[in-house]
């Protein structure tokens, strides 16, 4: 029997939202170059809609450039700025906050042109118009980082606003995707089974975690504050890893510290994800796309781990203004772990806890 168009399962709008997801992730990627460029602060003020356009004239150029020598990150890190190298940095800034408004296009542009085709039905509006909500709590947040940078003699955005807007960002698209793939797979597919259900959705938390330590070690630079491996700085266990007063302040504040558990935890996935690819391949009358898909999580750990390291390794040939080796593992270090989070919540959507009632 045919679906109607009014069907939960409307591949036009599965596309849709597979698009946005795409684009929320290039926006986060464009995020950590201009965090890697050290562009974050060139643009002083949040324009909404006269941002859209950059400066398309000389007059322009120099009052953006007079904006940004007001702040601290100028006088203290950059006074030797010509115009040309405030350009550089301002074109990442401005191509950030351009994809952003573009992603907001698109999904305005798609939702009007599917409600009017008759493609959305009340199941899936609700889910958009949170979507929407939270693409738009997550422009707020953006700007809050902002902000952090540019108040009193920070050269920075406060490490704490950068892991807010980060893993805001990752649960924007992690609700995009799952929505996304119920939209596409269908209930065949579905694997009922508690035990593997409870362990995906257990390395999901840990990840989050994980991604949030990320945030924070990019937000204070730490990859550089011990580059050596498999110790840190010669160390198993550092010995300042609780020098803050009170010391929960160590987990967000400490470079050494959040250096020391980011490793932790990803041996400790590392561990996790390789027992549930031994048990997953134990697990019998598997759907389709599980067994397609199931050793989709091992290859993600493995890669990011190695990127892990490799980005530890490479920090002491950092420049600042330059964009080298660290920065290209640095910035493939981001994009598996994305990658790897959103191959982990594929997998709780195919392995379920329980089968529903009257099943």
């Amino acid at each position: 029997m045919q679906k109607s168009s009014s069907s939960p399962f409307s591949r036009p709008v599965a596309n849709w939202v597979l698009l946005g997801v795409f684009m929320l992730l290039v926006q986060v990627m464009l995020g950590g170059i201009t965090r890697l460029t050290g562009s974050g602060l060139s643009i002083t003020e949040w324009e909404i809609l006269t941002g859209f356009l950059p400066p398309l004239n000389a007059s322009q150029w120099e009052t953006h450039f007079r904006e940004y020598q007001q702040t601290s990150q100028y006088h203290l890190l950059h006074a030797g700025f010509s115009l040309s190298d405030f350009k550089f940095i301002f074109f990442w800034e401005w191509f950030h906050r351009f994809w952003a408004r573009m992603v907001m296009v698109v999904f305005v542009a798609g939702f009007i042109y599917l409600f009017v085709k008759k493609q959305l039905n009340e199941r899936i509006i609700l889910p958009l118009l949170i979507l929407f909500l939270m693409g738009a709590m997550q422009g707020l947040i953006g700007w809050i980082m902002v902000k952090s940078g540019l108040t009193g003699d920070a050269v920075y955005v406060k490490p704490t606003k950068l892991a807010l807007h980060f893993v805001f960002a990752m649960g924007l698209i992690c609700y995009a995707w799952w929505f996304a793939v119920s939209l596409r797979v269908p209930g065949k597919e579905i694997v009922y089974h508690t035990g593997m259900h409870q362990w995906t959705l257990t390395i999901i938390v840990i990840l989050f975690i994980q991604l949030a330590f990320g945030a924070l070690m990019a937000g204070h630079k730490a990859a550089a504050a011990a580059s050596t491996w498999p110790t840190i700085n010669g160390d198993w266990l550092p010995g300042r890893l609780w020098k803050e007063s009170p010391p929960v302040l160590n987990l967000i504040d400490n470079p050494i510290t959040i250096h020391f558990f980011h490793r932790s935890i990803a041996y400790l996935l590392l561990v996790l994800t390789l027992l549930w690819t031994f048990n997953i391949y134990r697990v019998t009358g598997v759907s389709h796309l599980v067994r397609k898909s199931r050793w989709l999580p091992v290859l993600m750990v493995l890669l990011q781990v190695l990127l892990g390291i490799s980005s530890v390794l490479t920090s002491p040939g950092i420049v600042a203004g330059h964009w080298g080796l660290f920065e290209w593992l640095a910035q493939l270090h981001q994009i598996v772990g994305m990658l790897f989070l959103l191959v982990m919540i594929y997998m709780l959507f195919l392995l379920r806890r329980r089968r529903p009632a009257g099943y």
